[in-house]
């Protein structure tokens, strides 16, 4: 694990890549397989800058575009209720053997975030 100051001993390129694999409340939005409006409770296991990586009771086709809006922890956004909001396509679908009823989803990001209040 990273200490705050070892953080500052990482060269540009390492930063760039670094990942976060924080358990975070998000909601996913978007179009199901068969092409039906979706709304879903879930929770990233993974994030990066580039794509973050969940489980989705919906079935979801490659390619898909889907929107996360996930919770940011206190700790980051100074005690505000403040929600980061970022869409991308769905390059990895895969079974999830831990929960049968469940698929492993992995997003790559391809829009710019944005952070909102929550109101």
């Amino acid at each position: 694990m990273l200490s705050k100051s070892s953080l500052f001993h990482l060269d540009k390129s390492e930063r760039k890549d670094q990942a976060f694999n924080l358990p975070l409340p998000t909601v996913v939005e978007g179009l199901d397989a068969a092409g039906r409006s979706f709304h879903e409770k879930t929770v990233l296991f993974y994030i990066s800058h580039k794509g973050a990586s969940f489980n989705l009771t919906k079935a979801i086709a490659l390619g898909s575009k889907l929107k996360l809006i996930i919770d940011l922890p206190p700790a980051l956004a100074e005690d505000k209720n403040l929600k980061l909001v970022i869409k991308g396509k769905v390059a990895l679908v895969e079974a999830n053997h831990s929960h049968p009823h469940r698929q492993r989803v992995s997003l790559r990001f391809e829009s710019k975030y944005f952070i909102k209040a929550d109101d």
